[in-house]
């Protein structure tokens, strides 16, 4: 069979910012037709956040809203209300990552939802969930990160924690809303019926936990925070070199015996102190004052072709620039070039962005993902009401009460 998986699936993206049109992009590659539903006049908030901008568009707002389609809709007018319960009845997934309750003061229940289409999928995002205690309570990724236990395992052993890098909790939202909608339509297929999906940040990152989480709900173990290091593999960590930054995984007996050969320290083999992997974590401290300058006496490079011969994972730790323009000479097409416009829609744009990484043979095979640039704030409002029923008359009404733009 052609084409790609969700081709056919209409997604009404009632999302902005990050975790949701992160989610709902990625529906988009896999074919899904996303209308992207904005505020008329600003759109989604992340359209005018910057610097950087490429040829007036925000960079933010390109990163996660290629490949949909944008309506700009006035909800506060009872007609733009009306026009949302026409988009309502043609979609088969609705996402939406407003504070819980946002969408039930517009007149937008689950209730009211199931009633306009019994076979649309639901999905939320929020910080906390629509059930629990914490519920409607404002929030943002570094929030979560923090109040997650993420943070105060992250940075060093003294000194204040470390958010990451990323936006980690947004971004890991994203990935489960997928996930959930995902099973939502799977599901659909055998019941005929819609589903609701109910996505909190906060979830998503205690969910990541994994081992860290089980060592004190299962052995009393307290996580705490040790840097470029692991809690239960040493050496397994951040080194300095004479130019630069390695990292290096010795994650069983046998690599750590290669490890002290690469080194020219098999005394270390017979060193009580780092015998087995158990009393190495005991004695890190002493062992990676050992390693230090040994490691520090050689460049990257060297390093990197030494214990790669040995078959030593590891690895350098590059800075964006360099890790995209190496993926870009890569064959899996991890970064792609989509044509398009400006910002104004007046001129030729080449957006460069990074392409989605789930691979299918079957895609692969026939048309591929299906990449397209981020749309114009409105670009698409008469097309989508078109395909929603709507004649001239009506659209230029729409227009001419500013309910649309």
């Amino acid at each position: 069979m052609s084409g790609r998986p969700l081709d056919g699936i209409i997604v009404l993206d009632l999302t902005r910012i990050l975790a949701g049109p992160f989610a709902t992009m990625k529906l988009a590659d896999m074919g899904a037709c996303v209308w992207k539903l904005e505020r008329p006049g600003s759109g989604d908030d992340t359209r005018g956040w910057g610097p950087p901008f490429e040829d007036g568009w925000s960079c933010y707002f390109t990163a996660v809203n290629r490949g949909k389609q944008s309506i700009a809709l006035d909800l506060k007018k009872d007609d733009g209300k009306r026009v949302l319960e026409r988009l309502i009845t043609k979609a088969d997934v609705l996402m939406e990552n407003f504070r819980p309750g946002t969408l039930e003061k517009l007149g937008f229940s689950w209730d009211r939802l199931r009633e306009l289409n019994p076979q649309l999928i639901y999905c939320s995002v929020s910080g906390y969930g629509h059930h629990g205690e914490v519920g409607p309570r404002a929030s943002y990724d570094v929030i979560v990160q923090g109040e997650s236990g993420v943070q105060d395992l992250t940075g060093p052993g003294d000194g204040l924690p470390y958010k990451s890098g990323i936006s980690m909790a947004d971004l890991m939202a994203g990935m489960l809303a997928v996930e959930g909608v995902l099973l939502a339509l799977l599901n659909r297929q055998r019941t005929g019926q819609g589903d609701r999906v109910d996505i909190a940040l906060l979830d998503g990152l205690l969910h990541l936990l994994t081992y860290q989480s089980q060592g004190w709900l299962g052995a009393g173990v307290k996580p705490r925070r040790i840097g470029n290091q692991h809690p239960s593999i040493v050496p397994y960590q951040a080194f300095e070199t004479s130019d630069g930054f390695i990292n290096i995984g010795v994650g069983s007996e046998a690599l750590w015996q290669r490890f002290c050969d690469c080194i020219e320290r098999p005394d270390l083999l017979t060193e009580s102190r780092f015998a087995a992997n158990t009393d190495r974590v005991q004695n890190r401290s002493e062992l990676q004052e050992l390693l230090t300058p040994i490691l520090a006496a050689r460049s990257t490079d060297d390093w990197c072709r030494i214990l790669g011969a040995a078959g030593i994972p590891c690895g350098k730790i590059r800075d964006v620039p360099t890790a995209l323009d190496l993926a870009a000479e890569d064959t899996r097409g991890m970064v792609v070039d989509i044509p398009g416009t400006n910002e104004a829609g007046e001129a030729n744009h080449t957006f460069r962005c990074v392409g989605n990484p789930v691979r299918l043979e079957s895609m692969a095979e026939s048309e591929g993902f299906a990449y397209a640039p981020p749309p114009r704030l409105g670009e698409h409002s008469n097309a989508i009401l078109a395909e929603c029923g709507y004649d001239t008359t009506a659209t230029e009404a729409l227009h001419a009460a500013a309910v649309v733009a």
